[in-house]
Protein backbone atom coordinates (compact mmCIF):
# COMPACT_ATOMS: atom_id res chain seq x y z
CA UNK A 1 0.00 0.00 0.00
CA UNK A 2 1.03 3.45 -0.79
CA UNK A 3 2.26 5.91 1.85
CA UNK A 4 -0.80 8.26 2.82
CA UNK A 5 -0.76 11.73 1.99
CA UNK A 6 -2.54 14.26 4.20
CA UNK A 7 -3.79 17.88 2.91
CA UNK A 8 -6.07 20.32 3.16
CA UNK A 9 -8.58 21.78 0.59
CA UNK A 10 -10.00 25.34 0.90
CA UNK A 11 -13.46 25.40 0.04
CA UNK A 12 -15.42 28.62 -1.03
CA UNK A 13 -15.82 30.28 2.14
CA UNK A 14 -11.96 29.43 2.82
CA UNK A 15 -12.44 26.95 5.14
CA UNK A 16 -9.69 24.37 5.50
CA UNK A 17 -10.65 20.77 5.19
CA UNK A 18 -8.14 17.78 6.29
CA UNK A 19 -8.13 14.62 4.18
CA UNK A 20 -5.98 12.03 4.05
CA UNK A 21 -5.37 9.42 1.17
CA UNK A 22 -4.44 6.01 1.43
CA UNK A 23 -3.80 3.35 -1.28
CA UNK A 24 -2.62 3.47 -4.93
CA UNK A 25 -2.84 7.28 -6.44
CA UNK A 26 -4.17 5.48 -9.83
CA UNK A 27 -7.00 3.10 -8.21
CA UNK A 28 -10.50 3.96 -8.36
CA UNK A 29 -11.56 6.70 -5.64
CA UNK A 30 -13.82 6.07 -2.52
CA UNK A 31 -14.86 8.81 -0.22
CA UNK A 32 -15.33 8.26 3.49
CA UNK A 33 -17.14 10.60 5.61
CA UNK A 34 -17.76 10.16 9.50
CA UNK A 35 -20.23 10.31 12.20
CA UNK A 36 -20.84 13.46 14.08
CA UNK A 37 -18.36 13.75 17.00
CA UNK A 38 -15.68 11.57 15.59
CA UNK A 39 -12.74 11.92 13.09
CA UNK A 40 -11.54 9.94 10.29
CA UNK A 41 -9.94 7.73 12.14
CA UNK A 42 -13.17 6.28 13.19
CA UNK A 43 -12.69 4.48 9.93
CA UNK A 44 -9.37 2.75 10.48
CA UNK A 45 -10.53 -0.81 10.34
CA UNK A 46 -11.25 -0.50 7.01
CA UNK A 47 -8.18 0.99 5.77
CA UNK A 48 -6.22 -1.74 4.76
CA UNK A 49 -9.23 -3.89 3.12
CA UNK A 50 -10.70 -0.76 1.04
CA UNK A 51 -7.39 0.53 -0.22
CA UNK A 52 -6.50 -2.91 -1.87
CA UNK A 53 -8.70 -1.69 -4.46
CA UNK A 54 -9.34 2.00 -3.66
CA UNK A 55 -7.39 5.35 -3.41
CA UNK A 56 -9.30 5.87 0.07
CA UNK A 57 -10.10 9.74 0.59
CA UNK A 58 -10.73 10.18 4.30
CA UNK A 59 -12.14 14.21 5.72
CA UNK A 60 -12.48 15.63 8.59
CA UNK A 61 -15.84 17.36 9.14
CA UNK A 62 -15.41 21.01 9.03
CA UNK A 63 -15.71 21.74 12.81
CA UNK A 64 -13.92 18.52 13.90
CA UNK A 65 -10.55 17.06 14.23
CA UNK A 66 -8.11 18.98 12.26
CA UNK A 67 -10.43 20.84 9.97
CA UNK A 68 -10.92 24.97 10.76
CA UNK A 69 -14.11 25.16 12.72
CA UNK A 70 -15.84 28.46 11.67
CA UNK A 71 -18.62 29.93 13.30
CA UNK A 72 -22.07 27.97 12.87
CA UNK A 73 -24.44 27.13 12.01
CA UNK A 74 -23.30 24.69 9.06
CA UNK A 75 -26.03 23.02 6.82
CA UNK A 76 -25.94 19.52 4.81
CA UNK A 77 -25.26 21.98 1.61
CA UNK A 78 -22.35 22.92 2.87
CA UNK A 79 -21.11 20.19 4.59
CA UNK A 80 -21.80 18.28 1.12
CA UNK A 81 -19.76 21.04 -0.62
CA UNK A 82 -16.88 20.80 1.36
CA UNK A 83 -16.83 16.97 -0.16
CA UNK A 84 -16.67 18.89 -3.74
CA UNK A 85 -14.17 20.74 -2.63
CA UNK A 86 -11.90 18.03 -1.99
CA UNK A 87 -12.40 15.70 -4.68
CA UNK A 88 -11.66 19.44 -7.18
CA UNK A 89 -8.60 19.28 -4.70
CA UNK A 90 -7.21 16.13 -4.85
CA UNK A 91 -8.06 16.16 -8.45
CA UNK A 92 -11.10 13.37 -8.75
CA UNK A 93 -13.68 14.02 -11.13
CA UNK A 94 -15.53 11.15 -9.62
CA UNK A 95 -15.44 8.88 -6.85
CA UNK A 96 -17.96 5.87 -4.73
CA UNK A 97 -19.13 7.77 -1.38
CA UNK A 98 -19.45 5.72 1.85
CA UNK A 99 -20.92 7.89 4.68
CA UNK A 100 -22.23 6.95 7.95
CA UNK A 101 -24.45 9.00 10.36
CA UNK A 102 -23.77 12.71 9.24
CA UNK A 103 -21.62 11.46 6.44
CA UNK A 104 -24.80 9.36 5.07
CA UNK A 105 -26.91 12.58 5.56
CA UNK A 106 -24.02 14.30 3.56
CA UNK A 107 -23.87 11.75 0.80
CA UNK A 108 -27.99 12.01 0.12
CA UNK A 109 -27.09 15.51 -0.58
CA UNK A 110 -24.51 14.56 -2.85
CA UNK A 111 -26.68 12.05 -4.14
CA UNK A 112 -29.35 14.53 -5.66
CA UNK A 113 -27.18 17.49 -5.99
CA UNK A 114 -23.64 16.29 -7.22
CA UNK A 115 -24.54 13.08 -9.06
CA UNK A 116 -22.24 13.35 -12.09
CA UNK A 117 -19.52 12.78 -9.24
CA UNK A 118 -20.43 9.99 -7.68
CA UNK A 119 -20.13 5.95 -8.78
CA UNK A 120 -21.72 4.47 -6.30
CA UNK A 121 -23.09 5.44 -2.97
CA UNK A 122 -23.32 3.69 0.42
CA UNK A 123 -25.31 5.67 3.97
CA UNK A 124 -24.77 3.90 6.33
CA UNK A 125 -26.32 4.23 9.88
CA UNK A 126 -28.68 7.39 8.69
CA UNK A 127 -31.81 8.77 8.64
CA UNK A 128 -33.13 11.29 6.13
CA UNK A 129 -34.58 13.44 8.69
CA UNK A 130 -34.44 13.80 12.81
CA UNK A 131 -36.51 15.20 15.38
CA UNK A 132 -35.66 18.48 15.97
CA UNK A 133 -36.43 19.15 19.40
CA UNK A 134 -33.28 16.87 20.54
CA UNK A 135 -30.73 18.02 18.40
CA UNK A 136 -32.03 21.73 20.17
CA UNK A 137 -31.74 20.27 23.48
CA UNK A 138 -28.14 19.07 22.64
CA UNK A 139 -26.98 21.89 20.92
CA UNK A 140 -27.83 23.55 24.20
CA UNK A 141 -26.45 21.07 26.34
CA UNK A 142 -22.95 20.95 24.40
CA UNK A 143 -22.90 24.97 24.58
CA UNK A 144 -23.42 25.71 28.24
CA UNK A 145 -21.55 22.50 29.79
CA UNK A 146 -19.15 21.12 26.88
CA UNK A 147 -18.44 18.01 25.23
CA UNK A 148 -17.97 15.59 28.27
CA UNK A 149 -21.73 16.61 29.47
CA UNK A 150 -23.14 14.35 26.75
CA UNK A 151 -20.35 11.66 26.30
CA UNK A 152 -21.76 8.89 28.22
CA UNK A 153 -25.03 9.52 26.44
CA UNK A 154 -23.80 9.50 22.99
CA UNK A 155 -21.27 6.54 23.32
CA UNK A 156 -24.40 4.26 24.88
CA UNK A 157 -26.24 4.86 21.65
CA UNK A 158 -23.45 4.23 19.16
CA UNK A 159 -22.56 0.62 20.88
CA UNK A 160 -24.17 -2.15 22.26
CA UNK A 161 -23.80 -2.96 25.55
CA UNK A 162 -22.20 -6.28 25.14
CA UNK A 163 -19.47 -4.19 22.51
CA UNK A 164 -19.45 -2.06 25.53
CA UNK A 165 -18.29 -4.43 28.02
CA UNK A 166 -16.11 -6.09 25.66
CA UNK A 167 -14.14 -3.74 23.99
CA UNK A 168 -13.54 -1.13 26.30
CA UNK A 169 -10.33 0.12 24.94
CA UNK A 170 -11.81 0.96 21.71
CA UNK A 171 -15.27 2.43 22.78
CA UNK A 172 -12.38 4.81 25.05
CA UNK A 173 -10.93 5.98 21.85
CA UNK A 174 -13.73 6.68 20.40
CA UNK A 175 -15.03 8.54 23.39
CA UNK A 176 -11.78 10.31 23.32
CA UNK A 177 -12.72 11.70 19.76
CA UNK A 178 -16.18 12.31 20.80
CA UNK A 179 -14.87 14.69 23.58
CA UNK A 180 -11.74 15.97 22.15
CA UNK A 181 -14.09 17.32 19.59
CA UNK A 182 -14.83 21.29 19.53
CA UNK A 183 -17.90 22.26 20.74
CA UNK A 184 -19.13 24.92 18.93
CA UNK A 185 -18.24 22.05 15.60
CA UNK A 186 -20.60 20.27 17.29
CA UNK A 187 -23.26 22.53 18.09
CA UNK A 188 -22.97 23.78 14.23
CA UNK A 189 -23.06 19.85 12.41
CA UNK A 190 -25.90 19.41 15.04
CA UNK A 191 -27.52 22.26 13.57
CA UNK A 192 -27.54 20.82 10.16
CA UNK A 193 -29.27 18.06 11.39
CA UNK A 194 -31.94 19.45 12.92
CA UNK A 195 -32.62 21.56 10.38
CA UNK A 196 -32.55 18.57 7.41
CA UNK A 197 -35.40 17.08 5.73
CA UNK A 198 -34.63 15.45 2.69
CA UNK A 199 -37.53 12.39 3.22
CA UNK A 200 -39.06 13.91 -0.52
CA UNK A 201 -35.34 15.37 -2.10
CA UNK A 202 -33.62 11.82 -2.24
CA UNK A 203 -36.63 9.89 -4.57
CA UNK A 204 -34.60 12.04 -7.40
CA UNK A 205 -31.16 9.98 -6.49
CA UNK A 206 -30.15 7.79 -9.47
CA UNK A 207 -27.00 6.47 -8.64
CA UNK A 208 -26.59 2.79 -7.04
CA UNK A 209 -27.06 3.01 -3.30
CA UNK A 210 -26.98 0.63 -1.08
CA UNK A 211 -28.53 1.08 2.75
CA UNK A 212 -26.92 -0.16 5.68
CA UNK A 213 -29.18 0.08 8.95
CA UNK A 214 -28.19 -1.55 12.66
CA UNK A 215 -30.37 -3.50 14.01
CA UNK A 216 -29.67 -2.53 17.40
CA UNK A 217 -29.13 1.51 16.57
CA UNK A 218 -31.56 3.85 18.93
CA UNK A 219 -29.51 6.81 16.89
CA UNK A 220 -31.43 6.33 13.46
CA UNK A 221 -33.01 3.11 13.93
CA UNK A 222 -33.96 0.44 11.23
CA UNK A 223 -37.14 1.85 10.02
CA UNK A 224 -34.88 5.07 9.29
CA UNK A 225 -33.20 3.15 6.82
CA UNK A 226 -35.87 1.38 5.19
CA UNK A 227 -36.90 4.16 4.45
CA UNK A 228 -34.28 5.34 2.61
CA UNK A 229 -34.11 2.45 0.88
CA UNK A 230 -37.62 2.74 -0.27
CA UNK A 231 -37.36 6.07 -1.58
CA UNK A 232 -34.11 5.66 -3.28
CA UNK A 233 -34.64 3.40 -6.79
CA UNK A 234 -33.25 0.19 -6.68
CA UNK A 235 -31.58 0.69 -3.46
CA UNK A 236 -30.32 -2.42 -1.69
CA UNK A 237 -30.64 -2.59 2.18
CA UNK A 238 -28.53 -4.69 4.27
CA UNK A 239 -29.25 -5.07 7.97
CA UNK A 240 -26.17 -5.18 10.63
CA UNK A 241 -26.64 -6.52 14.32
CA UNK A 242 -25.18 -3.41 15.60
CA UNK A 243 -25.62 -0.27 17.17
CA UNK A 244 -24.55 3.28 15.48
CA UNK A 245 -21.20 2.89 14.97
CA UNK A 246 -21.42 -0.63 12.90
CA UNK A 247 -18.28 -0.34 10.78
CA UNK A 248 -16.46 -0.22 14.11
CA UNK A 249 -18.99 -2.78 16.15
CA UNK A 250 -19.04 -5.15 13.02
CA UNK A 251 -15.73 -4.63 10.79
CA UNK A 252 -15.65 -7.46 9.04
CA UNK A 253 -19.38 -7.33 7.91
CA UNK A 254 -19.71 -3.69 7.06
CA UNK A 255 -16.44 -3.61 5.93
CA UNK A 256 -17.41 -7.08 3.10
CA UNK A 257 -20.76 -5.54 2.58
CA UNK A 258 -19.56 -2.38 1.29
CA UNK A 259 -16.93 -4.20 -1.03
CA UNK A 260 -19.06 -6.26 -2.36
CA UNK A 261 -21.58 -3.60 -3.22
CA UNK A 262 -18.48 -1.36 -4.44
CA UNK A 263 -17.46 -3.68 -6.67
CA UNK A 264 -20.48 -5.02 -8.94
CA UNK A 265 -23.57 -6.26 -6.46
CA UNK A 266 -26.25 -5.02 -8.42
CA UNK A 267 -28.23 -2.17 -6.58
Amino acid sequence: MSAPVTGFARADDGCRISYRIDGAANARTLVLHNSIGTNLEMWDAQIEPFAKDFRVIRLDTRGHGTSDAPPGPYTIARLGADVVAVLDTVGAKHASYCGLSLGGMVGMWLGVNASARLDRLVLANTSAMMPAQGWRDRIAKVHEFGMSSIAEAVVERWFTADFRAREATMVGRVRAMLEQTPAAGYAACGAAIRDMDQREAIAAIRVPTLVIAGLQDPATPPADGALIAERIPGALLKEIDAAHLSNIEHPAEFTASVLSFLNGAAA
